[in-house]
């Protein structure tokens, strides 16, 4: 079995597109599962849990020959460190988000992360944004907005932001650091790097739990509780990460994070249908504003 979801993934490891479009439906999935298992299992109890069964799986499906692979990265551990840590601080904040917002703000707020890397690699990497990538990303972020006003953009100057909100726009930005410094990532397999990572993140994220269950502040997990946290290990830490990590390898940084600009408007979507919020034909045009400009991005983009 093993075998077979390799040569799978390696079909689809050459089509940017496609590894984007899956990610942004694997990751528009985790605010509304998130603020779901609100209740049913603690913020950092989900951020270490995660951790520990991403790494269990990429130990049973990576070759025999990972500890070999390892020892090529070690010489980076700074790079490790770091990028680890940043993985677990932008969980811990999203995750208590959760408690204090409602899946459909998580959702929303997730949208800046893409203007954030494509100004971070304009500044760090030199990367061109272009008149016309601007206007794709113009296009997306109104879509976001739509969702965030509920179809009222005359109210944009009144939205008030609570704790959790503000916990979510500092996520997005640690996350949007994340995605820039991929760009530098030590060579070699996106696979091991990402195994290793998720070691880096369970180890950081301990003192977080052991903070947790000191303060009597921890949630053991019902049963949907274990859910939540199975979807968020296998979908939204191992094979987004895996995903986008390989698409940023492709297009870099800044083309790879557009994508993202899916992830809150699906993620809406989702709390429609998991959290019963009513879908309202804004919904539907947010979504088409959001595609629309990454069509005109992709397609027109390099002009």
């Amino acid at each position: 079995m093993a075998v077979s979801i390799r040569k799978l993934f390696t079909r689809a490891n050459s089509s940017a597109t496609l590894l984007l479009i899956v990610t942004a439906l694997f990751w528009g999935g985790n605010a509304p599962v998130a603020r779901w298992a609100v209740g049913e299992i603690s913020p950092m109890l989900i951020v270490c849990g995660r951790w520990a069964l991403a790494s269990l799986l990429m130990a049973a499906i990576l070759p025999g020959d990972v500890l070999a692979q390892w020892r090529a990265l070690l010489p980076h551990w700074r790079f490790l460190l770091v990028m680890g840590a940043t993985l677990t601080a932008s969980n811990a904040l999203v995750f208590t988000a959760a408690v204090h917002t409602t899946g459909v703000n998580l959702s929303i707020l997730q949208g800046v992360t893409p203007v954030l890397v494509m100004v971070g690699a304009y500044f760090a990497f030199a990367t061109p944004i272009g008149i016309v990538r601007l206007a794709g990303l113009s296009l997306s972020i109104l879509g976001v907005l739509l969702v965030a006003t509920g179809g009222h953009l005359s109210t944009l100057g009144s939205l008030s932001l609570n704790v959790g909100d503000v916990f979510q726009i500092v996520a997005a930005v640690i996350y949007a650091g994340y995605a820039l410094a991929l760009r530098v990532r030590p060579p070699g397999s996106g696979w091991t790097l990402f195994s290793l990572l998720s070691v880096v993140s369970f180890v950081t994220s301990l003192p977080l739990l052991g903070w947790e269950v000191a303060s009597g502040a921890v949630i053991w997990p019902t049963w949907k509780g274990f859910a939540a946290l199975a979807y968020i290990a296998i979908f939204t830490s191992l094979l987004g990460q895996v995903f986008f990590m390989r698409a940023v390898e492709l297009v870099g940084p800044a083309r790879a994070s557009m994508f993202q600009n899916l992830t809150p408007v699906i993620g809406a979507m989702l709390s429609v249908l998991l959290l019963g919020e009513a879908l309202a034909p804004y919904h539907v045009a947010a979504l088409a504003l959001v595609i629309g400009g990454l069509v005109i991005c992709e397609r027109y983009g390099s002009r």
